[in-house]
This record gives structure tokens, sequence and C-alpha cells, in this order.
């Protein structure tokens, strides 16, 4: 019986007869950037039919069961001066409408207010990327509200990230993408969920899709507290050099220069190529010697109205010095300065080369489908020393991590409009795979950077994810829509060690199946409440998972959030979401030591606030607070805290962008003091900075003036509590080791554009 109410129901949803009645019409179009790019995620809609909808990939709109009559079309995207005119719509018939943008004032009463479920980070985004000045990869991931980062070796080693009452460390909790290819690292020598964005071109970033909680189909493995996918650009606005320095030895180049831009007709091809060099001696007492290389390339092709083929080529590497963490004893007795080190050896090296192409196009019947390949080659080299004397005595404890991989990856969707009893119904199905060969993956003890001691671990690993999704939207009205959606992922995990006398591969598999079900009620046309639920996890490292033998490998996270975003003038967006999120059973593969060790379950409940206010034509104020209560479900209460998880974060700033050329931003951070362990008798100490950024912007030139830490504060950046042991000491000491943050830092730019 269940079946066949399935089997008829699915039958409904793609039955072709099930369309609007002949009495209404519908409406299509294209809506591009001055007729060249189509713009994608533009707003399109009908005032006296309180109707809308958003442009596709291809800048493509539809808009179905439309009564006939003559009505005003509005297209508004934030960046652009709107435009509306009249269309006509008959029974029976589809009116084409099609709009070329251009580029205006950054203006908030563009700001659409629709479904949170896809909409609104993303409208936030685009209008945090045109006030907020992005100078590093980093300053990119910061513009997701309530996400900070931390630095803690040398300026090389991908950021700590925290989100949600997460020390995510490196990446096992949020899923980082960049046109397509995952960023995270699984299995990886220094932490499971490694993400270096290092190799990603700031000033070649276009739009930053970015959302929270487990949520999303097309979002799988660690998409827990969030995700964040970058799209660098199609075509370059214009060419630039551009050149900066500051402080400490600091400089940086970038150039992006277009090789061709062809158009034909329906037909368009652009490619362009992009570099960037950064060098830093560091603020430290010893030199960091920071050095970055990056090289980009990146084609796209408009063979036709319906379809266009895009593909990139990047390479990057990097090498550094660092100081490490440092112990608070250590300074406090005037061993080292708060910018010193206990092993100066410390540092790195790493590469990654990417290739990838992606197709889309637009069927006969509507249907978008998308097919995209990519491939990554990873390099990896870290000298560490935590714990400094604690288990040798003699030649310190220095360690080295190391690996090699090969990632290749498919990723493919097929969208459509259908309908459902003359209700719109947008289907969506997807599949891909992510095969991960990672060879030499090795841990090993070392005494100054290049002297081998001994093995601590060492194997190769194959790691395998198939996965696939579907999921369903129903608009029940014109104010609520249904989403409803279910993922399949299957892992499969094999590991070679190395350091055993005969050879035996280790292999288990595990699937894991995550449902979400999202609602979203558009009130009017300035209010939209939101309801989001759903399943996600993380996996696991390859050998937690052969130590564990297959259980408890894919820990799930069960989310709900609750919240609206609301549009009280045209010159005011707030949103506001209360959240719970419940992680099950971990187990953690300390990279650091080579260990498994129990993470335990727990459980975040928070608020997130954000406020959007366009004070003057030219003067912005933006803000985000973020209040988080994490625990450990399992433990006594008083040793139920989660170690480094935020409680209390805040950023936010005035933008300002005069019509002479002179823009510029003042912005804070601000981060309370959390629990360094679990019973809280140890802290990590909060911090608020505070950061201003002035420009003098011309059609052909730019003058820059950055400053960092204005207030000249002497804070920590990344603090953990370690037990450790100094050379001259006889019993070890757990304290608080902490990486300074920058201090007072300023840098001058100057762009030419042609």
């Amino acid at each position: 019986m269940k079946q066949s109410i399935l089997s008829i129901l699915y039958i409904v949803l793609l039955a072709p007869t099930l369309l609007f009645a002949q009495n209404t019409g519908t409406l299509t179009g294209t809506i591009t950037q001055e007729g060249k790019v189509p713009l994608p995620d533009v707003n399109v809609y009908l005032p006296s039919l309180n109707r809308g909808t958003s442009t596709d990939k291809l800048g493509h709109f539809r808009v179905t069961g439309l009564p006939a009559g003559q009505y005003d079309i509005q297209i508004t995207f934030v960046g652009y001066a709107a435009v509306q005119q009249p269309v006509m719509i008959q029974s029976g018939e589809t009116a084409v409408f099609n709009a070329m943008l251009k580029p205006g004032d950054l203006l908030l009463e563009d700001v659409v207010v629709q479904d949170q479920r896809v909409r609104e980070t993303n409208t936030l985004s685009q209008v945090d990327i045109r006030l907020r000045l992005i100078n590093t990869s980093q300053d990119i991931l910061r513009m997701v509200p309530g996400l900070f980062i931390a630095q803690h070796a040398g300026g090389g080693k991908a950021e700590q990230i925290f989100l949600r009452g997460f020390d995510i460390d490196h990446g096992t909790d949020i899923n980082l993408e960049v046109d397509g290819m995952p960023v995270n690292m699984v299995s990886h020598a220094h932490g499971q969920g490694y993400s270096d964005l290092h190799f990603l071109i700031p000033e070649i970033v276009g739009t930053v899709d970015f959302n929270k909680g487990p949520y999303y189909a097309a979002k799988g493995n660690m998409t827990t507290a969030g995700y964040a996918a970058f799209h660098t650009r199609d075509a370059l606005d214009q060419d630039m050099i551009k050149i900066e320095g500051g402080r400490f030895g600091t400089f940086r180049n970038v150039n992006a220069i277009t090789l061709f831009d062809k158009q034909h007709d329906d037909r368009r091809s652009n490619a362009y190529i992009a570099s960037e060099y950064f060098r830093t001696d560091g603020f430290f007492d010893a030199n960091q010697n920071f050095n970055r290389l990056n090289l980009m390339g990146k084609y796209t092709a408009y063979l036709d109205s319906s379809q266009f083929v895009t593909a990139g080529l990047s390479t990057f590497n990097s090498h550094w010095d660092a100081s490490g963490q440092v112990p608070e004893r250590a300074v406090a007795n005037g061993a080292i300065t708060r910018f010193g080190s206990i092993d100066p050896t410390e540092g790195g090296e790493t590469s990654r080369s990417n290739a990838w192409i992606k197709h889309l196009k637009t069927l006969d019947n509507g249907a978008m489908i998308e097919n995209q390949l990519y491939y990554s080659r990873y390099d990896f080299n870290l000298i560490s020393n935590f714990t400094f004397f604690l288990n040798d005595p003699v030649n310190g404890d220095q360690i080295t991590q190391s690996e090699t991989r090969n990632i290749y990856g498919y990723r493919g969707s097929y969208t459509q409009d259908l309908a459902l009893a003359s209700r719109p119904v947008q289907s969506e199905v997807g599949a891909g795979f992510r095969y991960d060969d990672i060879n030499d993956l090795h841990l090993y003890h070392t005494r100054s950077r290049k002297i081998f001691l001994n093995d601590i671990a060492r194997g190769d690993i194959d790691e395998t994810n198939l996965y696939a999704y579907v999921q369903e939207t129903l608009r029940l009205s014109q104010k609520l829509s249904v989403n409803a959606a279910v993922r399949l992922d299957h892992f499969t995990f094999n590991y070679i060690d190395a350091l055993t006398p005969e050879y035996d591969r280790q292999s288990v598999s595990k699937a894991t199946v995550s449902p979400k079900l999202n609602v979203s009620y558009n009130a009017t046309r300035t209010l939209n409440l939101f309801v989001k639920s759903g399943i996600g996890f993380h996996s696991n490292d390859t050998r937690v998972v052969v130590a564990q033998r297959g259980e408890d490998i894919l820990p799930k996270a069960y989310g709900v959030d609750v919240g609206a975003t609301v549009k009280i003038s045209n010159k005011l967006l707030l949103t506001a979401a209360a959240w719970t999120l419940r992680l099950d059973q971990e187990f953690v593969y300390v990279g650091d030591e080579g260990v498994v060790e129990p993470g335990g379950k727990t459980l975040r409940q928070g608020l997130d606030l954000s406020l959007r206010y366009q004070i003057m034509p030219w003067l912005y104020l933006d803000g985000d607070v973020n209040l988080t209560n994490p625990k450990v479900e399992d433990a006594p209460e008083g040793e139920d805290y989660i170690p480094l998880a935020p409680t209390f974060t805040s950023i936010g700033g005035l933008s300002f962008r005069l019509k002479n050329g002179i823009n510029g931003s003042l912005r804070y951070r601000y981060m309370g003091d959390r629990a360094a362990n679990e019973d809280n008798s140890v802290e990590a100490k909060g911090y608020f900075l505070a950061d201003a950024v002035l420009k003098y912007t011309r059609s052909r030139f730019e003058l820059s003036f950055v400053a960092e830490n204005l207030l000249n504060d002497a804070w920590n950046e990344a603090q953990f509590d370690t037990e450790s042991r100094l050379q001259n000491e006889i019993d070890p000491v757990s304290e608080i080791h902490f990486t300074p943050g920058t201090p007072f830092f300023f840098k001058t730019g100057l762009s030419f554009f042609f």
C-alpha cells in the first residue's frame, strides 16, 4: 500500500499534463550585465500580483500561471540600477522579457526578502562583498556572520575556525568550496577537514554563498555548523595591477589580465589570468620568511543562450617559518617576549594545483542540467612543537607531519520546474563522487627541522565518498513554500599501515542518510519567517574508522533553526534566528600525537542576530551578534564545557562611499572570554579589535591605506590549554599556550585599472 501511494505521488509530480490552466500565461526572460554576462539571483517581481522569482545560473527566469493582462515588472539586483517596465501577458501564451542591468549605487532598498532556505545569506553576501575591504582569503571567511578565525603557525597554515559554538579546528565542521571544488581535506596529516584557502586570490572572488546548519541537500560531508562556497569571477570588470606594502617587511602584488573577450550574437567567450605574490617577515622576534605565490586562469564560453562551459586552472605554493604557541610562564618570567619562541625551527611548506571543468545547459523542457569534473594535487609538510621537552627531555618534542594526495571528483545535478495541482514544484536530483588517494601520510619525531629521530605513524589512505540526493520545493501558496530533501552518502575507507611488518589493508564501508525539511513563509514583501531542520554529518579520519572497526564513524548532527528576516524600511534589514544543534558521539584522530580520542555527545544552542542599515545614501552600518551555549551532554555539571567553544562573538562597522571616490570603513571584531578546558578552570581570554580602511578610487587607479588593530591591543589570536615542559623544568605544567595577535599594522596600496 505504501509503495502504491509513493508511486502515484511520483507520477503526479512528473506528469506533464498537470500544468496551469489555459486561461493563464507564462513570463520568461534573461537578465544580463549590460548585455554581456548573464546575472544569477536577480530579483524579478510583479507588484500587482505579489508574484516573483529569481534568475538561475544562466540568468534565466520563468513565472507561470499569470492571469492575462498588463503588469509592471520590477528587476532589482544589489549594486545595479533597477529596471521597471510594463509587460503584457496573453492567455495560453509565453511572454518574453529581457533586460540589461547597469552598475549603479549600492542601495538596501534593492534587497528583496525571499525564501530563507536559499536567499538569506546570499543576499547579505552581495551587500557585504561591496561594503567590506577584502585583503586575503581569511577576510572573506570573516564575512560569514559569527565566523572567527585564528592563525597560529606563521601565516602559511590553514586558519583555526570558530562558528556556532564550535572550535572547528581547521575545518572539521564547516564545508568549504571554491568553484565547486572541495577545500576540506579528509583524513589529513594535521587534522580532519583541514581547509587551506590560501590558494584563493581575494580580488578574483565574485560571490560567496554561505549559510549555517545541516539543512542543504547539495552540501554533504562537514556541513554541520554550516558551509561557504566561493565563486570566482567569470570575467573581469577591468584589468588590474595592484602593489601593496606595509610594516614588518610586507609586500603584495596582484595582477589580473583579460586574455580575450569575444562576442557574436548569443555566443560569448572570455578568458583571463591572475597572479598573487605575497611575502612578509612577520611581527615575531624571529623572521617568519613567509612567501606565497598564486597563479590561476579561467575560461568561460556561452555557447548559446541555453548553455555555457567554464574551466579553470590554478597552482599555489607557500613556505614559512613559525614561532608556534608559547607558554604564559615563559613570557611572565622574562625568558622570551610575547613575540618570542621556544622552538624557532617550526614552519612548513605546502602546495596545491587544481583543474576543473563545468557545463550547464537548459533543456527544451526548461530543466537545467549541470556537470562538473575536478582534480587537485596537494603536498603538505608542517613542523611543530607544542609540548617542547615533555616527552623527550634531550631532543625535544618537535614533530613533522606530511602527506601527498590526489583528489578526483565529479558532481552533477538535474533541476526542473514542474507543477502539482497547479502549484509550482522545483525538483532537483544530484549525484557525485570524491576519491582521495593519500600517499605517505607521515607523522615523525624530528629535531631542528631536518634531523629524523623516529616514526610515530605512517601509511597510505584511499577514501571514497559516493553520494546522491533528491529535493522537492513545493510552493503551497504565494507565501508558503516547503522544501523536503534526502541525501545518501556512502564511504569506503582503506588504510595500509606502513609501520607494521606485514602488508595489511584495513577496509571499512559505511553509509548514512540525511533528511532535511525546511519551511519558508513570506508574510509580506518585507517579512519572511522560516523554520529549517535537518540531519548532517562529518566523516571521521580513516585511521579513526579502522581503529573503531566502523562503529560511530559518521557522527550525525541534528539541527533546527527558527527565525525571521524583516526589511523594516528601505534602509534597514534585520535577521534573527534561534537554533539548536546536537552531535552524536565522535572519535577524533589527534594528528599531533597519532592517537584516537573520544569526543562525546554535544549540544549547542544559540541566537544569531544580523543588522544592515543604510544611514545615508553613502553611509552604511552593519552588525552581527552571536550567542551560544555549548555543552557536553554526558559530562557532569561543571565539567561539561567544550574547550575553546565561543559563547559570545560580534562583528560590525561603518562603511562609506562618496561620489568623489573617497570610500572606506571602520570595523570591529569582538570575541568574549571562553573556557579553555572541560571544567573552565583555565580560561581563554577574549579580545576587541578595531580596523580601518581608507581608499581613493578613480576609473583608472586606486590608492588605499589599511590599519589593523588601531588600539595596538596585546591580544592572543590562538590559545590552547596545553601540558608542556621547558628545558630547565623538572615537572610539566599545564596552562595557556598562545600565539600573539597582530600588533598595530598598516599598509598602503596602489592599483591601476585598464
